[in-house]
């Protein structure tokens, strides 16, 4: 197995120390370090760097609903799911679609598909994952078979029979892990930037071009460093990620406001620990029994129809590593290169991206 150096995240000097402090809920409440890190101090003071407000183009307060609950045509409030509690911001009515969202973003990645999916006749929601934005920041729990219960989990208090999941990186990681525990409650899957988890074990693992493009997961294996990055000036390595990973197609994305955005979001206490747990537990459970018997578990084919998106020049994901992904799809699969876009399709050619997506869950028969 290689392991490149991750560049992003090399050494941490004692100014940019910001501990994660342990998972918080949204309003700040201590709690405790997730499984591989020691226990938090339940009466530690966050530190002071969660609360400096940003001087970006948005100035230091973004919308009434403070940094996760955006103001928009859409509705903001909150779900219980298996045992923890998740934001999820809603529009429209029909057919549940569901969105999920990826590091280092959370659910406002989705703020042009909401509208668009509400206005072709579905009822769009996207949650914010555990331990990212307005959802629960829990001890534990950051393994894929529970964070894809959680996502089920969401179908269920929703109140629908099923839903098309639409993920995109670590949501589309998610995404495929539910479509094969819950099939019942899948109904169609859309996946971007990520191959299905098969792949991309097998990928990083024997690829050195896609072992060095995800050095920044091997970055996060080290305990409390990664966190202290994360949040250093101001969540700035966010900003860095973002433009870093976008294609060079589109000029208007990342603009500095939308990273000011996310640099907010990050900068939310314990957000940056648990948006790292589950590439550590990727890492670390490879020779480990659980890790295997997920892995083995992952073999059940994917039954539901599939549309799998992505970018051309992903500097993070390369297009061969997801290219493969079809072989564990057992319905009509469709495959689409967006040319010349990045990691992020949906905020790269938003429109391209929603077009395409609804035109194809309008399909009533996808072919292969």
């Amino acid at each position: 197995m290689t392991v490149p150096d991750s560049s992003a995240f090399g050494p941490v000097g004692p100014d940019d120390a910001f501990g994660p402090g342990g998972p918080v809920g949204p309003d700040d409440r201590a709690g405790h370090a997730g499984p591989d890190g020691p226990p938090a101090d339940p009466s530690a003071t966050p530190s002071p760097r969660a609360s400096v407000p940003f001087t970006g183009p948005l100035g230091p307060a973004v919308g009434s609903g403070g940094p996760v609950r955006l103001d928009g045509p859409w509705t903001h409030r909150d779900v219980a799911a298996n045992g923890a509690r998740f934001h999820i911001a809603e529009m429209g009515e029909g057919p549940l679609v569901l969105l999920l969202h990826g590091f280092p973003q959370f659910w406002w990645t989705w703020r042009h598909q909401l509208p668009a999916l509400a206005e072709a006749g579905f009822r769009a929601v996207a949650m914010d994952l555990r331990g990212v934005g307005g959802s629960d920041r829990t001890p534990r729990g950051y393994d894929p078979a529970n964070l894809a219960l959680d996502i089920t989990g969401v179908i269920r208090s929703l109140g629908e029979p099923d839903a098309a999941l639409v993920g995109h990186d670590m949501g589309g990681y998610l995404a495929w892990t539910a479509a094969v525990m819950r099939p019942k409650l899948v109904r169609r899957l859309v996946v971007s930037s990520m191959p299905h988890p098969r792949r991309w074990r097998s990928s990083m693992l024997s690829d050195f071009a896609q072992s060095r493009a995800g050095s920044y997961i091997w970055g996060f294996q080290r305990p409390w460093v990664p966190e202290r990055q994360l949040v250093a000036d101001d969540a700035a390595l966010v900003g860095r990620l973002i433009h870093d990973w976008a294609g060079p197609r589109t000029a208007e994305f990342p603009d500095d406001a939308t990273v000011d955005v996310y640099r907010r979001a990050m900068s939310i206490p314990s957000t940056a620990h648990c948006s790292v747990e589950p590439y550590r537990w990727m890492v670390r459970s490879l020779a480990r029994p659980d890790g295997i018997q997920f892995n083995r578990r992952m073999k059940r084919p994917v039954r539901v129809p599939t549309l799998h998106l992505h970018g051309s020049l992903d500097p993070a994901v390369r297009t061969r590593s997801s290219a493969g992904s079809g072989e564990y799809v057992e319905a009509p699969y469709r495959w689409r290169l967006f040319d010349g876009l990045g990691h992020f399709p949906h905020e790269e050619d938003p429109d391209g991206f929603s077009a395409e997506l609804i035109s194809w869950l309008k399909d009533s028969e996808p072919d292969r």
